[in-house]
């Protein structure tokens, strides 16, 4: 079981940029595929992106392809979003989890991966 705890987050201009960060613990973090998603209040989660357990695939939602990048350490059991040009509607709290299952194809939605953290806050104000 992989468990995490994501931060990061805070208040920026639209415009702006933040890199948020999502440590695990558990064994074997190495072999699981890791994605971030996001809730906006009065939303459904959505998901953002996607990591395979080796760093070697990424996937992005299309509304954040070209302004969000999602990379891991393994070394250091972590793994970041950086996000740029951010916009009003990226406003949402965001969280991180593993894949549902080790050394399993890159995850592409919500339901591919397992327990999400407590999530960080994101707020770009206009």
């Amino acid at each position: 079981q992989v468990q995490t705890v994501e931060s990061g987050g805070g208040l920026v201009q639209a415009g702006g940029s933040l890199r948020l960060s999502c440590a695990a613990s558990g064994r074997a973090f190495s072999a699981y595929g890791m994605g971030w998603s996001r809730q906006a209040p009065g939303k459904e989660r959505e998901f953002v992106a996607s990591i395979s357990w080796s760093g070697g695939s990424t996937y992005y939602a299309e509304s954040v392809k070209g302004r969000f990048t999602i990379s891991r350490d393994n070394d250091k059991n972590t793994v970041y979003l950086k996000m740029n040009s951010l916009k009003p509607e990226d406003t949402a709290v965001y969280y991180c989890a593993a894949g549902r299952y080790s050394l399993t194809p890159i995850g592409r939605s919500v339901a591919d991966f397992g327990s999400w953290g407590q999530g960080t806050q994101v707020t770009v104000s206009s």
